[in-house]
């Protein structure tokens, strides 16, 4: 599109949106910009590999999806009894549920078929959800739908790591058999994000690495997951949708086959990874998604430049949007948000 010249109106609020709460959250509403196109249209442009007008911010300018009428969000958020039947247990430290110490869903992989019932999707009154609390979501904000477990995840939730490095190794046809109907059935669960709340992008979460390496190596990545991962993203295309990894830990020896998976940006842990060397290699093929947070004893100054930082290396091709925060516990007067938007599009505009 015609590069567009920065003008210091588009930073006027002319108005506001109320979102809904996610990750336990509570609801919120946000100031709406004279942007010169919608936010939808910017995030669209990065996702499909073109340059945006600016940086997308996505708590800014995207929709989050996590309805708690899924026991799954309610439960990773709150604590609580998941799709699956996997008790989780809410930490108030870390804001966050894992699974409840001593919970095993499953016996054995090779018990799948007698021990899991795969829940019924079409349970859920979806309709009275959307209408319930989702009916004043902004249409001109991209909207990305969150899956919280994913395949390799889910195998961990209902057993144990353990035990799933195990199946990796020695039960693989059992293993194989209960990922490819786990598959089918999230294919069925994307199905009714497009439907039902008008997804433009599925953020699927299935961490793969500790904070040194990758849980499995990429051959066994290869073998196993890559398979199911291709007609994961195939379906999500299919539908019109997006979607993007959520994948923690060091993973960077895995980026080639999330790449040749299908994924369209990938969301990593930027403590674990080298993000700035995976955007040089990898940046033209998987865009990349995520928090940006300043964080620490930085003056304005040094938080702008940090800003500046970002917008000339990691992001100056474009294919890169974030979760902005400022953490810092004494805060100037500068709005850096406002910042990483006029900083990024003055630089794209050139």
């Amino acid at each position: 599109m015609p590069k567009i010249p920065f003008s210091e109106k588009e930073l006027n609020v002319v108005g506001s949106y109320t979102l809904p709460g996610v990750y336990g959250m509570p609801a919120v509403t946000r100031p709406r910009y004279d942007y010169p196109i919608t936010p939808k249209e910017n995030m669209e442009l990065m996702m499909s590999g073109k340059l945006p007008v600016w940086i997308p911010n996505q708590w800014r300018d995207n929709n989050i999806i996590c309805p708690y009428v899924v026991p799954d969000f309610y439960a990773r958020s709150f604590g609580g009894t998941d799709w699956f039947g996997i008790e989780w247990q809410y930490e108030p430290l870390s804001q966050a549920a894992m699974v409840k110490p001593g919970t095993r869903r499953l016996s054995d992989i090779t018990r799948w078929k007698e021990e899991i019932v795969f829940p019924d999707i079409q349970a859920i009154d979806w309709e009275k959800d959307v209408r319930d609390n989702f009916s004043m979501l902004p249409n001109d904000r991209f909207t990305y739908f969150v899956i919280q477990n994913g395949i390799f995840e889910r195998i961990a939730d209902l057993t144990s790591f353990e035990d799933t490095f195990l199946y990796l190794l020695t039960e693989q046809e059992a293993l194989c058999e209960f990922l490819d109907a786990l598959v089918d059935w999230h294919i069925e669960f994307m199905k009714v994000a497009k439907k039902y709340y008008y997804a433009d992008m599925i953020l699927w979460h299935d961490d793969m690495g500790s904070q040194k390496a990758p849980f499995f190596s990429p051959d066994l990545f290869r073998e196993i997951y890559l398979p199911r991962y291709k007609k994961i993203t195939k379906a999500c295309h299919d539908e019109g949708m997006y979607i993007a990894l959520h994948s923690c830990g060091n993973v960077g020896l895995q980026i080639p086959n999330f790449v040749e998976a299908g994924f369209d940006a990938w969301e990593g842990q930027d403590s674990a990874n080298d993000r700035d060397a995976v955007m040089e290699e990898y940046g033209d093929r998987l865009g990349q998604v995520g928090n940006f947070i300043i964080e620490g004893d930085l003056t304005d100054e040094q938080a702008i430049e940090e800003i500046h930082k970002l917008v000339e290396g990691r992001a100056r091709s474009g294919h890169f949007a974030c979760r902005f925060s400022d953490s810092r516990p004494n805060k100037g007067p500068a709005d850096l948000e406002a910042e990483l938007y006029r900083y990024s599009r003055i630089f794209y505009s050139k």
